[in-house]
């Protein structure tokens, strides 16, 4: 703690600079980890979305090859041999699949696991404290 009665130009006991630097220190670290633990639940929240489309897509496409394969196989079959009906029909339900998938794997590209704002802050911190033990090593400057 700074003495408020003190001027700027007194030194301060090392013992009250030690403990001013630990609390700051651990107040840096605390708001640093309510830093990191917002960006991760942002980046999870981004991936949850991108998982429930990837299991959208395993749905659609399960329920369209069950219920609509059948159909549309058996309907095409009155214009073309049986076999490539099936074919025909397989393939369009692929392609569905396909696009579903797609627009999932696009959903988590944009996830980021590295809590980016969190590790440049901290990269800033470690230099300007790098610059305060330099400038307390070569002694006060006015």
């Amino acid at each position: 703690m700074v003495n408020p009665t003190s001027s700027p130009d007194e030194e301060r006991p090392l013992g009250e600079l030690l403990s001013d630097l630990t609390s700051q220190v651990q107040a840096l670290v605390r708001k640093e980890m309510e830093l990191a633990k917002a960006e991760v639940k942002e980046e999870v929240s981004k991936a949850g979305k991108g998982i429930g489309a990837f299991a959208a897509a395993g749905v659609v496409a399960f329920i369209a090859a069950i219920v609509l394969a059948f159909a549309a196989a058996w309907g095409l079959a009155e214009l073309i041999a049986t076999g490539l009906a099936f074919l025909v029909v397989g393939v369009l339900l692929l392609a569905v699949a396909a696009v579903a998938a797609l627009k999932g794997k696009a959903k988590l590209a944009e996830v980021s696991p590295m809590p980016e704002q969190t590790v440049e802050t901290v990269k800033q911190d470690v230099e300007t404290a790098k610059e305060s033990l330099q400038r307390g090593a070569s002694g006060p400057t006015y």
